[in-house]
């Protein structure tokens, strides 16, 4: 019998873990799960984890650097798919929040973290900054290319427009008032570019 060389890489015992994680803790919560848990997840053991992270509280830190990672790639999808065209570029980052708003994505770990994580010296509040603060300079330069005057504004009009839907969410479910997320930001960028150059 000949073997099958197209088999799919292998995924390292680190990857496995840190993917075991990312999935209890959008199921469970970061508190909600303990490090038996993942290992058991990740077909491995405690040991194994503690070989590659010295505590929980490190492994909370991979998983939060890797959804800030995917982000990275979402943006450049954005910049690849409307090269130079900011309002394009703004227009399809709402679509993706709207599509994506009741999903485990990378941007819905983060907003989970913030809200577990409360202790301000967890190791992990410093990623989600840096993740918060990276995606505020990054939708107010769209905006900025867009053409909006006052980019700050829109750009901070959006950005807690995407938390008050994704609590809304949570609370009066797909069919309330987040359903109506996309249709919100529309305006929003209508209002405040003053201009009619957004379309359906």
């Amino acid at each position: 019998m000949t073997t099958d060389s197209r088999k799919q890489p292998r995924v390292s015992p680190r990857d496995r873990l840190v993917e075991a994680a990312r999935q209890l803790f959008r199921r469970h919560g970061i508190r909600g799960i303990g490090v038996d848990a993942i290992a058991d997840a990740a077909s491995s053991n405690k040991m194994t984890l503690y070989r590659h992270f010295n505590s929980k509280d490190e492994l909370i830190v991979e998983c939060l650097q890797r959804a800030g990672m995917e982000m990275d790639g979402f943006w450049r999808e954005l910049e690849d798919a409307h090269p130079g065209d900011g309002l394009a570029q703004l227009r399809a980052w709402v679509r993706r929040i709207a599509e994506h708003l009741g999903d485990d994505d990378c941007h819905c770990e983060m907003m989970s973290a913030a809200v577990q994580l409360t202790d301000e010296d967890h190791p992990g509040r410093s990623v989600i900054r840096k993740f918060k603060d990276a995606q505020r300079d990054r939708v107010m330069e769209l905006c900025r290319k867009a053409g909006v005057a006052n980019a700050e504004l829109l750009c901070d009009t959006l950005l807690l427009l995407i938390e008050g839907a994704r609590v809304a969410q949570q609370s009066s479910g797909v069919q309330g008032p987040s359903a109506r997320f996309a249709e919100i930001a529309d305006a929003a960028i209508l209002s405040l570019s003053g201009s009619g150059a957004v379309r359906r």
